[in-house]
């Protein structure tokens, strides 16, 4: 009996702007300009760190460890997420 090749789990990867409304993802990096990405790391928005987005188009309400931070959806599209949940 073959053995199926099964490929390794890899999360769906896409920006917080991409990430469905009351979905939660993590974050898996902050890609492009270097001193928004070192601002949103000053936020909290470090590798591994857990997002819900809230709400938002052009301005994101996310929660973070318990805060809501609201974004520009500029800024927020330098935040590439794992999703966790789907919302």
């Amino acid at each position: 009996m073959p053995t199926a090749h099964l490929e390794p789990f890899r999360p769906q990867r896409m920006t917080l702007t991409e990430l469905p409304i009351g979905a939660t993802g993590r974050v898996f990096a902050l890609a492009g300009e270097t001193n928004v990405c070192a601002r949103l790391r000053e936020l909290g928005f470090c590798e591994s760190a857990v997002i819900e987005k809230i709400s938002g188009q052009k301005t994101l309400l996310c929660q973070l460890c318990g805060t809501r931070i609201a974004l520009s959806d500029r800024t927020a599209s330098h935040i590439v997420v794992e999703l966790v949940r789907g919302g």
